[in-house]
């Protein structure tokens, strides 16, 4: 495993994503498909849940006490009762920033990991903290493909009748 790297991409999507999203206005943010997906918003405040909820937390227990449990989580419940699209962006887009700086400096100072700990999850069995960490890095990325899909997704709605052919068809 590259750390190096995987700190660097946690790092620039730390910078990334409040480029994506900030000038969304906050009625596009809170915006939902009728396919039942989560608005910008919702995807905004669950990464700034997850960075301090999940992945900082299970790499950091896995690393010190592979036998401790993992707090449980429980996303889409969350979103519900967090209320995540009566939200406010400019601030959970800080929140992110803030603890997104807070876990690369974590990170950086961690000597000597030991990647091949592993928890043992109820459901999934061992999960090396590697692994965990190799997952918070594509997470980001799994949720930057989501609200580029979202943004698409406003475009065919603001463009209807038309259709998007000609610059071409969102293809998952």
């Amino acid at each position: 495993m590259d750390f190096p790297k995987l700190i660097e991409s946690l790092e620039r999507f730390g910078r990334l994503l409040p480029a994506v999203v900030v000038d969304v206005s906050q009625s596009d943010a809170i915006w939902k498909p009728e396919s039942g997906g989560w608005s910008i918003l919702e995807i905004v405040c669950h990464l700034a849940d997850e960075e301090v909820e999940d992945f900082r937390c299970r790499v950091e227990l896995t690393l010190k006490d592979p036998a401790s449990p993992w707090p449980p989580i429980d996303p889409e419940g969350v979103a519900i009762e967090r209320n995540y699209n009566g939200q406010d962006m400019a601030r959970v887009l800080e929140r992110f920033v803030r603890e997104r700086e807070a876990s690369v400096k974590w990170l950086r100072s961690i000597e000597d990991p030991n990647w091949d700990n592993a928890y043992v999850h109820p459901k999934f069995g061992p999960i090396r903290v590697g692994e965990v960490m190799v997952s918070w890095a594509a997470h980001d990325q799994l949720h930057l493909r989501q609200i580029a899909k979202r943004m698409f997704e406003m475009n065919v709605r603001d463009g209807s009748p038309y259709a998007t052919d000609y610059g071409g068809q969102w293809k998952a």
